[in-house]
């Protein structure tokens, strides 16, 4: 009888839908994090947020300006209203100031709230556009540097990852292994799952697993990203219809009806937090209707660690609406139990 039940519950419990928040600036810790507290708790709803715990130097990112698709996103997006000029001229015109030290308070603040807490990266810019390409010394110096700030600004180590611009290396893997006070990473969320150009997923099999370096299957199990970002979205012609701020809630929603599977949904400080907050707002409660339990990164990995699932290689490709190229979830080459 108690077997019966408890396979009942298992039936019964709802998909989850992890908010996985990417902190990407200072303006973003100082204003967006605050504001993002305060609309989740009013939701009941669970998150993780990921801090850059280094100097903001978001300026440099006019580098990028040569790459395909760049101008593109930018005209879509409107950066200068979504980051503010004065972001924009961090490491340029004005230093770069230093997120982790000014902005302590804040971030406690998130974890007193009770919500968890994890690295995004040291220097979301320096990161972004360099770590593809440098060896494991560079890596792992800042990776640790990170590391070390956060159990400065919190009094222990971190338990979670999410890279910034789901940019990583064999190095940047490797180090997970062994992160947290020697105790290694049981979970991160460091790429994406490939989606179609009308932001569904290419494969409905997408979701955790674990990565293999060559013959090294990594201990870390990866929760990917799931879901299209709204920048990814907005000002982009799907289906013959434009999205907009004023239909990109109803497009994400249409994505994720039926609630027949977990979904991680990544957002960013400076825009869920700020300009676009009353679409978050809907896309909250959109997904509560739907019967999905608004949830953590740490929740997600409480569901599935025990169960099988697959090993993918490291890889990169390409998602609609953003430039480059970035981590995303390899073809399965066997199954874990």
């Amino acid at each position: 009888m108690t077997d019966t039940l408890q396979a009942g519950t298992q039936q019964r419990q709802a998909p989850l839908l992890v908010l996985k928040i990417d902190v990407d600036t200072y303006r973003g810790t100082r204003e967006g994090v605050g504001n993002l507290v305060r609309t989740l708790s009013a939701h009941g709803a669970h998150a993780t947020f990921l801090f850059s715990l280094g100097p903001d130097h978001t300026g440099w990112a006019l580098r990028r300006a040569l790459r395909p698709g760049f101008f593109s996103k930018v005209s879509r997006t409107s950066v200068v209203e979504h980051y503010g000029l004065k972001t924009l001229m961090y490491g340029t015109l004005l230093p770069g100031p230093d997120i982790g030290k000014d902005c302590a308070d804040e971030m406690r603040a998130v974890r007193d709230a009770g919500f968890e807490c994890g690295i995004h990266t040291w220097d979301h810019v320096l990161w972004q556009d360099n770590v593809a390409n440098k060896g494991a010394e560079w890596t792992v110096a800042m990776m640790r540097k990170a590391a070390a700030r956060y159990a400065q600004v919190f009094g222990t180590a971190p338990l979670t990852h999410g890279a910034a611009g789901w940019q990583m290396n064999a190095a940047a893997f490797a180090e997970h292994e062994v992160a947290s006070a020697g105790a290694g990473y049981a979970y991160a969320s460091d790429g994406r799952a490939v989606l179609r150009a009308d932001g569904r997923l290419a494969d409905p099999a997408f979701g955790p697993h674990r990565l293999a370096d060559g013959a090294r299957v990594l201990s870390c199990v990866q929760l990917p990203t799931t879901l299209p970002t709204l920048d990814e979205l907005l000002g982009r012609e799907i289906d013959g219809a434009t999205i907009t701020t004023g239909n990109i809630a109803a497009f994400l929603l249409k994505l994720t009806e039926g609630a027949t599977r977990d979904h991680v949904y990544t957002l960013h400080a400076e825009l869920e937090g700020q300009k676009l907050a009353p679409i978050f707002e809907q896309l909250l409660a959109g997904w509560k209707a739907q019967g999905y339990q608004l949830a953590s990164m740490a929740d997600l990995y409480a569901k599935v660690k025990d169960q099988a699932m697959p090993v993918c290689p490291i890889t990169w490709g390409e998602l609609p609406g953003r430039s480059g190229q970035l981590i995303v979830q390899g073809p399965a080459s066997k199954t874990l139990s």
